[in-house]
């Protein structure tokens, strides 16, 4: 009985024919956003010191505050998912980033957007693991899974490496904030 219960739970998350690649196109991009604010601000540091006139400590955790929040977060985040339901922590997580990404935008202080990068922390630690999981629901194939596991892994490693060149196209034309607002929808 609970062979066939597992079957028939398999063929209910998984999403016929081409819309699990679409799917793996929409968790990708949720990733690359993720990826991308790991490094996008690196190259926007002499403008938000120019601007917002940080302390040295303060600049610190404006850099670190995202990738230690959401690295601590992560294994959390992903229990949570397999608790009260993957699409919820990822729906949860996005509003979140979106959120926190308007507030980083436009923070007029160090210490707002210190906190503006710490819950963008928290968003990005209920979208990765979440997209992650769900992939592995759609693709119950092993080896259209390890295909779309592979694409997630590179998209993860683009983001990371584009975010610098983003970020310095960006503040070239823009200012500081506007490394940010790539996140909202």
């Amino acid at each position: 009985m609970t062979g066939t219960t597992t079957a028939a739970a398999r063929s209910r998350a998984a999403v016929g024919g081409a819309n699990r690649w679409v799917v793996l196109v929409v968790l990708c991009v949720s990733l690359l956003l993720v990826a991308l604010d790991a490094t996008v601000l690196h190259v926007a540091v002499p403008s938000v010191t120019e601007d917002l006139n940080p302390s040295g400590v303060q600049l610190l955790w404006i850099v670190d505050a995202y990738p230690l929040v959401c690295a601590a977060l992560l294994i959390l985040f992903g229990t949570l998912g397999d608790r009260i339901g993957r699409r919820r922590v990822l729906l949860l997580g996005y509003g979140l980033f979106a959120a926190a990404s308007a507030v980083a935008a436009f923070a007029g202080s160090p210490m707002v957007l210190i906190g503006a990068r710490a819950l963008l922390g928290v968003g990005g630690a209920m979208i990765m693991p979440a997209t992650l999981s769900i992939l592995r629901a759609v693709f119950p194939d092993r080896r259209e899974r390890a295909v779309a596991i592979g694409v997630w892994t590179a998209v993860a490693a683009v983001g990371a490496a584009v975010g610098p060149v983003l970020g310095g196209f960006l503040v070239e034309h823009f200012w500081w904030g506007s490394v940010f607002l790539i996140n909202l929808p």
